[in-house]
């Protein structure tokens, strides 16, 4: 039985695989993109959590990140698309199914990156943060 914590990021997977991108998780850069984007789940980082007592709970701010890219002569555009979709999607349900207390993203700062032979690179990484409460850190 998967924890909470991974039961968070596996409904953020999955939102994410409705979109018109790739979706891969903890994976590496492949050698194409795809002309619809990629988008990368990390897993990030869950924080130090604030700790209450009577009953026990963590609430945590969990930092995950989404590494969005595109390639092709449009980048600018089609990276605009793509983040935008990502906002749209997280916007249409911030609690992921009532797992989390609220899902936000932050400002991506996108980078242009040349690739030898081959049209250069848009990309960002887009930080999320997972507010949630667990009553196990390790569960």
């Amino acid at each position: 039985m998967p924890t909470f914590r991974e039961s968070i990021l596996a409904a953020l997977h999955a939102r994410l695989s409705a979109l018109a991108a790739k979706v891969l998780r903890g994976d590496v850069l492949p050698e194409r993109v795809p002309p619809a984007g990629l988008l990368i789940l990390r897993d990030g980082e869950p924080g130090e959590p604030e700790v209450t007592l009577s009953p026990l709970a963590y609430h945590y701010q969990h930092r995950a990140e989404i590494e969005a890219v595109v390639q092709g002569s449009d980048r600018d555009a089609a990276f605009d698309a793509l983040t935008a979709s990502v906002g749209s999607m997280l916007a249409a349900d911030r609690t992921l199914g009532g797992l989390c207390d609220w899902v936000e993203a932050e400002a991506p700062r996108p980078v242009d990156l040349p690739v030898e032979g081959a049209a250069s690179l848009k990309a960002a990484v887009i930080p999320v943060v997972l507010h949630y409460s667990t009553a196990d850190p390790l569960g």
